[in-house]
Parts: C-alpha cells; sequence; structure tokens
C-alpha cells in the first residue's frame, strides 16, 4: 500500500502502475478518450490530466506513474480549462450533425462536451471531410467523425494482432486508415467489429440492416423468421438496465413476436448439431489420422484470419458452418419444405452479437441455389434500436418459449456464447461418443477461466487429448505459432472477441 494525497485529502492505495488507476480505486471519475483498460496507455488525447501540486503541472493520469507521497488535484480550475479546451478543439473540427448521428445516444465526445459545460464552438476550424468507406459488409468508416484517440489501433493490433488500420500521415493530415487507404473490405480486416465497440464516437459503426428488417416485416409476402445468439439475451438486457448476465431468452422471443417476427428460434440448437458433427469429426481424425489440431469454425473473423494469415491451417478448421448459417440453410430447406414453403417467401433475420456475422452471411460460399442461407444480420445494438422504435416495454414482457423445431436447446448449446463453451460442449459429447457414458466431470473448469490461452490435458476411452482455447486472434497466433515449431495439439477452440461472443464488437 502507499499513500498519495489528492484533492487534500490523504488516500491509502494500492500499488498501481499509474495515477489513474489509483483513482479508480478511490472513486475519482476522471475523463479519458484514447484510454482502454489492458492496453498500452499512449496519454494521448490529455483529457485525463491532472495537476501535480509541486510544480503545477499537468500530467497524464493514464500514463503517469504512481510513487509514493504523490500530491495531485484532479478537478483544479487549470485541470478543467485544460479539458474544456481540449474538447472544444477536437469540436473545433468535427461535423454538426449529431441529431442524425447513429451514435447520437451514447457518443462519449458529445458526452464530454456537456460535463464540461460546452456551449458553442470555441475554437473555430475547418470541419473535416472524407468519404464514408461503405464497402464492408460488417462495418462503416467514416473518417470525419474521427477524432484519433487511437483506441481502434491499439485494439486491432495487441488484441487482434491484425493491425488493419494506423494513423497515417503528418501533423494535421494524420489520419486513421488502411494500408494505402484502400477500404476496410480490401485490407486485413477480420470484420470483428472490436473497432466499433471502442470507438467513442460514430466514426466506426455496424454496417445498419435495420431498415431491410423493417421493409421485410410490412411485407404481407415475406414469412419473416429471426433466430437469435445465446450471448444476445445475455447481453441485450445491460442496454435497458436489466442486471447484467441476466438471461432474457424468452422475454426477447416475446418482444420479437411483438415487433412482428412470424418465427422465433433459438440458434443454440444449431450450436447443439455444431457440437454432435464436431465432436464426431474429431474422433475421426483422430482415429483415422486426420490433420491436427481440429480447429473450430464457428467464429467467422478467426476463420478469415487463418484464411488470411495461416492458410497451412485452413485444412484443420472444422467442416462445420456456424450455428448461424447451419441454421439458415436448414430453415430454408428443412423447415421450409414440411411448412410448405418457397424458401424465395423466406426472409431469415439472424441477432448475433458480432459484425463479422454480417460478412459471414454475405459470404458467396453462403448462398443455396438462388437464396442466401441468412438475409440480414442485426447485432446486439440494432436489436436494441428496433424495441426502442417499437415502443415495447421490456419490463413488462411476459416471456415465451422459441418455436418449434428449433426453439429448443440443451446446456451445451449456451455454452457457446462464452470463451471455452464450445470446447467444453464437445469434449462432453465426443466423451459420450467413444465410451457410451457421460464424463463423471462435466464441468471443465480448465477451459473455463478467462485467461488468454488455457489448456488442458485429458483421457477419454484410453486416448490423451491435448486440447486448449484461445480468445483474442492475437492469443490464437501465439498457439499457431507453437503448433507450427511442432508442438502436440488435437483440438483448438478460438473465439476472435476477448471473452468469446459475450464480448463481441
Amino acid at each position: 500500500m502507499i499513500r498519495i494525497t489528492v484533492n487534500n485529502h490523504e488516500h491509502e492505495v494500492s500499488r498501481h502502475d499509474t495515477i489513474l488507476g489509483a483513482l479508480e480505486e478511490i472513486g475519482i471519475k476522471v475523463p479519458t478518450l484514447c484510454h482502454l483498460k489492458g492496453l498500452t496507455p499512449s496519454g494521448a488525447c490529455r483529457m485525463c490530466v491532472v495537476e501535480m501540486e509541486d510544480t503545477g503541472n499537468l500530467v497524464p493520469s493514464c500514463a503517469w506513474p504512481l510513487t509514493d507521497g504523490l500530491r495531485i488535484k484532479t478537478h483544479s480550475g487549470k485541470v478543467l480549462t485544460a479539458r474544456k479546451t481540449i474538447v472544444e478543439l477536437l469540436l473545433s473540427n468535427h461535423p454538426d450533425d449529431c441529431l442524425y448521428c447513429r451514435r447520437r445516444t451514447d457518443c462519449e465526445l458529445l458526452g464530454l462536451a456537456s460535463s464540461l459545460g460546452v456551449d458553442g464552438r470555441g475554437v473555430k476550424g475547418r470541419v473535416a471531410t472524407g468519404a464514408k468507406d461503405l464497402a464492408n459488409p460488417a462495418i462503416i468508416r467514416d473518417p470525419s467523425k474521427c477524432i484519433l484517440c487511437g483506441r481502434c489501433v491499439r485494439v486491432c493490433e495487441e488484441v487482434q494482432g491484425v493491425s488493419a488500420i494506423d494513423f497515417i500521415g503528418r501533423g494535421a493530415a494524420t489520419i486513421v486508415g488502411t494500408a494505402f487507404n484502400e477500404s476496410l473490405n480490401i485490407g486485413s480486416c477480420v470484420n470483428c467489429g472490436q473497432c466499433v465497440r471502442v470507438c467513442p464516437t460514430g466514426a466506426l459503426m455496424e454496417n445498419p440492416q435495420i431498415s431491410r428488417v423493417l421493409e421485410a416485416l410490412a411485407d404481407p409476402g415475406k414469412v419473416v423468421v429471426a433466430q437469435h445468439a445465446p450471448a444476445v439475451s445475455v447481453t441485450v438486457g445491460e442496454l435497458w438496465g436489466s442486471k447484467p448476465g441476466e438471461d432474457l431468452q424468452g422475454v426477447m422471443t416475446s418482444a420479437l413476436r411483438q415487433m412482428g417476427f412470424d418465427r422465433v428460434f433459438d440458434t443454440s440448437f444449431a450450436a447443439d448439431l455444431t457440437i454432435m458433427e464436431e465432436a464426431s469429426e474429431l474422433v475421426h481424425r483422430i482415429r483415422s489420422g486426420g490433420q491436427l489440431p481440429m480447429m473450430t469454425s464457428c467464429s467467422p473473423g478467426w476463420v478469415k484470419f487463418v484464411e488470411q494469415c495461416y492458410p497451412e491451417f485452413i485444412g484443420g478448421l472444422s467442416s462445420c458452418k456456424s450455428p448461424q448459417q447451419m441454421l439458415g440453410a436448414m430453415v430454408k430447406s428443412y423447415w421450409a419444405e414440411t411448412e410448405g414453403i418457397d424458401p424465395k417467401d423466406i426472409f431469415h433475420v439472424a441477432i448475433m452479437p458480432c459484425t463479422a456475422k454480417k460478412y459471414e452471411a454475405a459470404r458467396p460460399e453462403m448462398v443455396t441455389g438462388a437464396h442466401a442461407d441468412i438475409d440480414a444480420v442485426l447485432t446486439t445494438r440494432e436489436l436494441h434500436d428496433m424495441l426502442r422504435m417499437s415502443g415495447i416495454d421490456m419490463e413488462k414482457v411476459t416471456p415465451e418459449p422459441g418455436d418449434n423445431p428449433f426453439g429448443q436447446r440443451s446446456s451445451a448449446g449456451k455454452l457457446f456464447g462464452a470463451t471455452g463453451g464450445v470446447m467444453e460442449a464437445a469434449l462432453r459429447t465426443a466423451h459420450y461418443m467413444l465410451t457410451g457414458e457421460n464424463m463423471a466431470r462435466p464441468i471443465v473448469t480448465e477451459v473455463r477461466e478467462l485467461q488468454g490461452v488455457k489448456e488442458a490435458s485429458l483421457e477419454i476411452a484410453g486416448l490423451t487429448l491435448k486440447v486448449a482455447v484461445a480468445h483474442g486472434l492475437k492469443n490464437a497466433a501465439r498457439v499457431l505459432d507453437e503448433v507450427r515449431q511442432g508442438r502436440e495439439l488435437h483440438f483448438l477452440e478460438v473465439m476472435t472477441c476477448p471473452g468469446g461472443c459475450i464480448g463481441g464488437g
């Protein structure tokens, strides 16, 4: 423990790398724009400055080391003036279209302007321009709204190891862009949406498909089907104030019906099918000498990453489609036939936690005959926007079950939403296939933790299975590099997003 003095009050705090960490422990909120917890601090935006009492200097609390005996002021007149000036400078060339911006209800820059009392253009500058990048099926980039905080650059580099975007140019001409400033659709972007998740403004957003869904709902000739991923029912409630982690599957199903969807299915049903196929494929590969490690294929960002960066491992990917695409194919084939519906009259909407699912649905491989397996993909944020648009009070919605035959699932299917879930479910099934018995210890705790890479070695029917789980593509790359160097591994689960689908972009 060390002692510091903050705003004339002495505090005893744990040892932190920076002043900001200590202030968070004390309970003093300091505004930030460039800071991302767990990533390299850049101190670039200077929003988090505090005043050193001994020198009167302003220092960035996110990057300044914490020392014993430190005396600082967090909200002195000098500090508040500096923060307000920074926001005014950022707004000096920022577009004035807040009323029409999709981030208007949760824009961090707008929130800072309001909290710091910015009520006009204190500094006048030339409003930034730049053509929107609309070519990517998953992500829209609007350079005019970029404030150069660098969050997207750091998360793409440090968490995903992709570096699809970076700073380009020098001085006042600096922008954030792709290699050769081409579209995101052309570069190395895997469409994971982590940049969208951390962007404080509307510079990076998911490619919206709400209007297409509303058009289908209004068409009496369309049978509009919704499927929702297990992670969505757990995370969407946080957007309207429910307890974090509360599963609102029944409530969401009922709300979707009120919005006009004709059928509501659970993607977890297809997750169960994925588990059966992957477990069977794993057993077959081990027995027949197939390519190992076998790798999960349900995360489209991960699949694209392998295709681009580790092409020699493409054969290791499971042959299974993702649960989204598997259910999409079944709805427009098996279900359409049993219900006597022409597949062209079905409009299938997938509600997913990840922008990469938009990219996956648009892949040419995901078209059966003349029909795409999935017609539109909505993110959790888009679903929330549609619920607000519909005026549905979620607290008063009565939970309802999903529609048969794809409205039920096992507990294993629900595990897909978190890192390690696919691995645990597949191992349970593989054990049953090999022994005819359930695992004595069905909860595989070794793969349930949140560290970047998790490893386990299990004995099943005389076979020693060496497995690993990674979330975040930089962690996955580390495992593949070890396999390249000769590491023995039978099964690898990778989720593109940190924490799995619950941390989706």
